[in-house]
């Protein structure tokens, strides 16, 4: 069996403070003064943002040093949007070195392989239950 991930997340007493707890890390969330927070960390939405950026860029190097490709910095800048149709994300992906027409068909096959991007496409179940 794999690694079990496992996140601890506390909302305080002070309006949408919140701290979080994984592995030996530890993060805090909240929202902006207009949304009636503090402004003292990022929010669930920009830490998600965040989470697709890093797996992107991480999956994308796992898969670039296994063909013995130098495409140096990874870049991955990824954004919510909305529009009439609805609230959509976008990713865009850079790297420091040229890349070929054929390792840019497959880095942006591998990009989607990412587990946190496929999380969010809806391929893992949550359970949910109150205690």
């Amino acid at each position: 069996m794999s690694e079990v991930k496992k996140s601890e997340v506390v909302l305080t007493n002070k309006n949408f403070l919140a701290e979080a707890k994984t592995r030996n890390h530890y993060l805090t969330m909240d929202q902006s003064v207009a949304a009636g927070g503090g402004d003292t960390g990022a929010t669930p939405v920009e830490y998600l943002l965040t989470a697709i950026g890093g797996c992107v860029s991480m999956t994308l190097r796992t898969y670039a040093e296994r063909r013995g490709w130098d495409i140096g910095e990874i870049s991955v800048n990824v954004s919510q949007l909305k529009d009439e149709n609805g609230t959509y994300l976008t990713e865009e992906i850079s790297f420091e070195k040229e890349i070929t027409a054929e390792q840019r068909k497959k880095l942006l096959v591998f990009a989607g392989k990412c587990p946190v991007a496929k999380m969010v496409k809806g391929e893992t179940k949550i359970i949910t239950t109150i205690q």
